[in-house]
Formats: structure tokens, C-alpha cells, sequence
């Protein structure tokens, strides 16, 4: 188990991993708040990678890579990632009006 070190070489051996058995990959996500390390592995029982980081900027790409596996979970792994967005696809929904108090 080695540590990547670049975070797009670590998304994109993640797909490949993925795409090659969606059935056994697994995906991980573990934060250590005492040192502040958020780690992420994806494995299939055979290869496992790793990628570690204590930067927050880091730690919201990792949300565009959820965004990534939820997708390949819900439309299978041969859906086109160009569809798949981060945070921008959230912001463009319409924000619902509650019955809350009138402020």
C-alpha cells in the first residue's frame, strides 16, 4: 500500500480500478481530526491505493470525487464522466422556498 502523491494521477487510477470490477471495488474515506489527515483508499482486494493529504483545498476535491463514484454506483461504469460536476450542479438547482418565519 503506497501513498499517492499526485491527486489527478490518484482520481484516475481510481476509475480504472473502478471500471475494471465495480462489483469488489471499495471506497474509503478516514480523518484523523487529532492531526487533522483526511486519507481516501479505493481497492478491489488485489490493488490498493492510497492517496493522504492535510490540506482543505485537497479535501474538497475529494468531493467531486464522490460526486464521480455515486455516479458510476446509480448509472453503471460506462457512463460518460463529462456529465458528472462537482459542487457547480448543486448550485444551479433551484432553492425551495420553506414555510419558515418571515424574517
Amino acid at each position: 500500500m503506497v501513498y499517492i502523491v499526485s491527486w489527478d494521477e490518484f482520481v484516475d487510477r481510481s476509475v480504472q480500478l473502478f471500471k475494471a470490477d465495480p462489483e469488489s471495488t471499495r471506497y474509503v474515506v478516514k480523518y484523523r481530526h487529532c492531526d487533522g489527515k483526511l486519507v481516501l483508499k479505493v481497492t478491489d482486494n488485489k490493488e490498493c491505493l492510497k492517496f493522504k493529504t492535510d490540506q482543505a483545498q485537497e479535501a474538497r476535491k475529494m468531493e467531486k470525487l464522490n460526486n464521480i463514484f455515486f455516479t458510476f454506483m446509480a448509472r453503471g461504469p460506462d457512463v460518460d464522466l463529462s456529465e458528472v460536476n462537482g459542487k457547480e450542479q448543486m448550485e444551479t438547482q433551484p432553492v425551495k422556498k420553506g414555510r419558515g418565519r418571515k424574517q
